[in-house]
C-alpha cells in the first residue's frame, strides 16, 4: 500500500535521459505487530534483503542487510547476511522544529482543485465527522540527491529501496497518530550528478530545490522532499516550509542522510512542518506541551534518547487546527488505487475487491458488519467512508465535510458513492470578507 497507481520512477542518468518505469513497485514493504505483543511494531521491506525497524515494546531494533549481501543479491547471488541491532541513543536525530528561520514562511497550502460555488445542492443534514476523523492522504514526490546514490553504492536499485524503506516506517507513524497515509507518486534519483545547486545551508538547498520542482517536474504531488545523502551546517536534521503542503512553491523539505530509522524520523518532522506542525519553546517549558515519553521522546522535539515514533498532544492540535483553518485541503482525495498487487487488508479497493476495511483490529473498530473478506455482506452497499451509513450509501445532499472558512465549498454525498467528493475551493478572484 506504499505506491500510487500511477507511480513512477525515474533515474538521471548519462546525457540527462531518464529511465521511466510505472512498473517499479515490487510489492515488499509491509507494517504490523510481532504475534502476541500489542505494544510492538514492525516496518519492514523484503526487497533485496531485509531492511526496516521494529520494536517488541521495550527496545527497538534496526535491521538492515550486511554491508555487500545487498549487492550479491541485485547481482543473483544467494543467501543475505543481516546484521540486527538495537537502536542506540539519539546523537539526535533531530527536531527540525526550532525556532530559527530556517523554517521557512509560514502559511496554509492552496488546494489542486477549484470550483465556483454554482450548482450545489441544497445540503439535507450534517453528518458528524470531523478533520480528525476522515483520512488524509499525503501524496509524497521523493528526490534522491546523488551524494545519496553514492551512499548506496552507486546502485539505483538500492537507493530506490532504501528510500521506500524510509517512507514505509513514517507512514506508519503518521497511519497511527494521525489517521494519515503517505503514499508515493514519483521518485527520481540523481545518478550522474545533482540538478541544482547544493550548498551546506539546508534552506538555500530548499530553495532551490522546490524552485526545481516547479520547472523540472511533471508529476503532480502534495509536497516533494529531497532524500540527501550529505550533513548539512545545521543543529537539525530536516528542513521545510512550514504550513506549504499542497502550494507548489512552499510544499517540499530536505531531509539529511542517516539510516532508514534516523531518515524516518526526520521525513516525520519536516513533513510535520508541511502540515502546520511547530515546537513552542515557551510552551513545553511551562508544561502545555510536555512529551509524555522522556525516554523515547516526541518526533517534534528535542526530548528523548531513543527512537520517537509518537506525536505529542500539542502537534497533534496543531495539524487538526491547520486542517479546520482551511489548510491542507489535497489531503481529503483519496487515491483510487494502488500500483501494487491487489491486497485485502490494504484498506484501499483494488481490483476483484468489493470492499476493504483495512487489517482485523480496523474492520473492528468500522466497517467489519458490512465487509467479511474484501467481500460486501449481505444487502450491504459499502462498508468505509464518509457517505456510508449502517452498510448503506448516505443519501444525495447529505453534508459530509463542511466548509471550514468563506473560500472553502461544503462537500455533499451523491446517494451512489461511499466517499465523499474532493474537497473544493472556491477560483480566485471571488469576493469574499464582505466584499473585500
Amino acid at each position: 500500500h506504499l505506491l500510487a497507481s500511477h507511480y513512477v520512477e525515474r533515474h538521471i542518468g548519462a546525457g540527462s535521459n531518464g529511465s521511466h518505469s510505472t512498473g517499479a513497485g515490487e510489492h515488499c514493504y509491509y507494517q504490523g505487530r510481532i504475534r502476541g505483543q500489542p505494544r510492538s511494531f514492525v516496518a519492514l521491506s523484503s526487497c533485496q534483503g531485509l531492511r526496516g525497524v521494529f520494536s517488541d515494546g521495550r527496545a527497538t531494533y534496526l535491521i538492515e542487510p550486511q554491508v555487500g549481501a545487498e549487492h550479491r543479491q541485485v547481482s543473483g547471488g544467494t543467501g543475505t547476511h543481516h546484521v540486527p541491532a538495537s537502536v542506540s541513543p539519539l546523537q539526535r536525530y533531530g527536531s527540525c522544529c526550532g525556532s530559527g528561520t530556517a523554517l521557512g514562511t509560514q502559511g496554509h497550502g492552496g488546494p489542486h482543485s477549484m470550483l465556483s460555488p454554482v450548482g450545489f445542492h441544497r445540503q439535507v443534514r450534517r453528518a458528524q465527522h470531523t478533520v480528525h476523523s476522515e483520512t488524509k492522504y499525503i501524496e509524497l514526490a521523493v528526490v534522491n540527491d546523488h551524494q545519496l546514490f553514492l551512499q548506496l553504492r552507486k546502485s539505483v536499485i538500492l537507493t530506490s529501496n532504501f528510500a521506500k524503506s524510509v517512507v514505509n516506517l513514517a507512514d506508519m507513524i503518521y497511519k497511527e497518530q494521525l489517521n494519515t497515509r503517505i503514499v508515493l507518486v514519483a521518485m527520481e534519483t540523481w545518478a550522474l550528478e545533482d540538478r541544482i545547486r547544493m550548498g551546506e545551508d539546508s534552506l538555500e538547498t530548499l530553495n532551490e530545490f522546490v524552485k526545481y520542482r516547479r520547472e523540472g517536474l511533471a508529476e503532480q504531488s502534495d509536497t516533494i522532499h529531497l532524500f540527501s545523502g550529505r550533513t548539512f551546517q545545521s543543529s537539525r536534521s530536516g528542513t521545510a516550509f512550514v504550513g506549504g503542503i499542497c502550494s507548489p512553491a512552499r510544499a517540499g523539505g530536505v531531509n539529511e542522510y542517516g539510516n532508514v530509522a534516523a531518515m524516518a524520523v526526520t521525513l516525520a518532522q519536516t513533513l510535520g512542518q508541511n502540515v502546520g506542525m511547530m515546537w513552542n519553546k515557551h510552551r513545553t517549558a511551562a508544561g502545555d506541551c510536555r512529551c509524555p515519553d522522556s525516554w523515547l521522546g516526541c518526533i517534534m522535539e528535542d526530548t528523548g534518547y531513543y527512537l520517537p515514533r509518537k506525536f505529542s498532544r500539542c502537534s497533534i492540535d496543531e495539524y487538526n487546527q491547520f486542517l479546520q483553518d482551511g489548510g491542507g485541503s489535497c489531503l481529503f482525495n483519496k487515491p483510487l488505487k494502488l500500483l501494487d498487487p491487489p491486497e485485502c487488508g490494504n484498506g484501499f479497493v483494488e481490483a476483484g475487491e468489493e470492499c476493504d476495511c483495512g487489517s482485523l483490529a480496523e474492520c473492528a473498530k468500522s466497517g467489519g458488519n458490512c465487509c467479511k473478506k474484501c467481500t460486501l455482506t449481505h444487502d450491504a452497499m459499502c462498508s468505509d467512508g464518509l457517505c456510508c451509513k449502517g452498510c448503506k450509501y448516505e443519501p444525495r445532499g447529505v453534508s459530509c465535510r463542511e466548509a471550514v472558512n468563506e473560500c472553502d465549498i461544503p462537500e455533499s454525498c451523491t446517494g451512489d458513492s461511499s466517499q465523499c467528493p474532493p474537497n473544493l475551493h472556491k477560483l480566485d478572484g471571488y469576493f469574499c470578507e464582505n466584499e473585500q
